[in-house]
């Protein structure tokens, strides 16, 4: 559990930097992880949405946060996957077929952290947009 990993981990004693990827559906269980975890690990971000929240920080302690970074993948799409094969598998469409990327220019979405050699916590977060349909609005 993670208040298991948490008690036994260690920022600095046990590594230089911790980063944790909260893989979860619902922000308000990411964003509590982020207040257990703060001062306690460099970065806590989430992922499994597909979609960048616009909410990094660092938090109060010191530890970088976003709710999602997002995904690497064509955003002109359902999460990464095909559209039009997407939409008939959610209308129960017998032509529908097992999902299947598309095959459009990706977009990569992540969030760039600089943290201290010393504490291990984080100096300053900025997210990272490259490509084509978002924009990064730094």
């Amino acid at each position: 559990s993670a208040k298991k990993f948490i008690e036994n981990v260690k920022l600095k004693k046990d590594a230089d930097f911790i980063i944790v990827d909260i893989h979860g559906e619902i922000t308000s269980e990411k964003m509590a992880m982020g207040y257990l975890f703060d001062g306690k690990v460099t970065m806590l971000v989430g992922t499994h949405t597909h979609v960048p929240t616009s909410d990094h920080r660092i938090m109060e302690k010191g530890t970088a946060y976003q709710t999602d970074i997002g995904m690497c993948g064509d955003y002109n799409s359902v999460i990464g996957m095909n559209r039009d094969n997407s939409l008939k598998k959610f209308f129960k469409d017998p032509s529908a077929t097992k999902h299947y990327p598309a095959l459009g220019e990706a977009t990569i979405s992540g969030l760039m952290v600089i943290a201290d050699d010393k504490t291990g916590l984080a100096n300053k977060v900025e997210p990272i947009v490259l490509g084509a349909l978002l924009e990064n609005r730094i």
